[in-house]
């Protein structure tokens, strides 16, 4: 793996990192205005007291934190493939350009020694998913990464109480940041309960550290952050559109990997951007949280 110099440098002085993901840059957000968001996400890491690592591989090597131009490419580029764990191998192999799903990127953050990693949603089960077996590889990657995840809880196309189940089932833990509600990523509130709560960023450096001292620390955490209440989109029109989307979805026959990107694309189109500018603000507030995060822990 190469880190960038200004990574090396933190994590070998103990400073505070925050990983970030490159799929939401290549195929999550549109062009032009992609590499513009990427580097605001940058920032808010930033502005939160961490230093920022998007994690990409660029011509077969992973690269932990891009410098201008590897970031460039990963915006811009026609050739770049979404990476996750299975596929690191053979496109380092074949010296090929990958962005990095949340999968994938925990798997590399932790490598790299990066304790926090902020992303916009997390991957999880299907709806359906007892006929299809479709579900996230977010999930069992996180039940054996030593990495703490901050998100807005999984895509309201999901299903969210299925997906619930596998955290448990995975010892993945949970905490909800300042909420008793798992989000519902578009929505501050999905509608399902969490079992424990923080309400600071030191309290999350307070379970990172029994975490350590405990033995337990060997699976993934989620903390779950909900997107700033008056941002949410409108909760009337998402129900609308999450409808209309999933009966489009069974009348066209979209199955598989085709699914998630359908849909994101449907609410894009149906909301008219507004479900786009809401996927922008929370993941530019988790990436604030998880910084504020890693300073609180990296200061314990």
């Amino acid at each position: 793996m190469q880190l960038h110099p200004e990574v090396r440098e933190a994590l070998a002085a103990g400073r505070p990192v925050v990983a970030l993901e490159s799929t939401i840059i290549s195929h999550g957000l549109p062009r032009p205005d992609n590499l513009q968001i990427a580097r605001q996400i940058e920032q808010s890491v930033r502005d939160g007291g961490a230093v920022p690592a998007t994690i990409a591989i660029v011509d077969g090597q992973p690269h932990i934190g891009l410098d201008d131009r590897a970031l460039e490419v990963i915006a811009t580029s026609q050739d770049v493939l979404k990476v996750s764990v299975r596929d690191i191998a053979t496109i380092a192999a074949r010296g090929g350009i990958g962005a990095t799903t949340v999968a994938s990127t925990a798997h590399l953050a932790a490598r790299a020694g990066i304790a926090l990693f902020a992303t916009g949603g997390l991957g999880g089960v299907h709806r359906q998913a007892r006929e299809s077996w479709d579900e996230s590889a977010d999930l069992t990657t996180l039940s054996r990464t030593p990495i703490a995840v901050v998100c807005a809880g999984v895509k309201s196309i999901l299903d969210v109480p299925a997906t619930l189940e596998r955290l448990e089932t995975l010892n993945v833990g949970v905490l909800g940041f300042r909420t008793d509600s798992f989000p519902g990523f578009y929505l501050a509130d999905s509608g399902f309960p969490l079992d424990w709560r923080v309400n600071s960023a030191d309290e999350v450096a307070d379970v990172l550290q029994a975490r350590h001292a405990l033995g337990t620390d060997a699976f993934g955490l989620v903390i779950a952050n909900p997107i700033p209440l008056p941002d949410e989109l409108d909760r009337g029109l998402h129900d609308r559109t999450l409808a209309a989307g999933l009966a489009e979805l069974r009348e066209r026959g979209v199955r598989g990997k085709q699914v998630t990107p359908f849909l994101l694309e449907f609410f894009h189109r149906e909301t008219h951007g507004a479900s786009l500018a809401a996927n922008v603000t929370l993941v530019l507030n988790n990436a604030r949280v998880a910084a504020e995060i890693a300073a609180a822990y990296a200061a314990a």
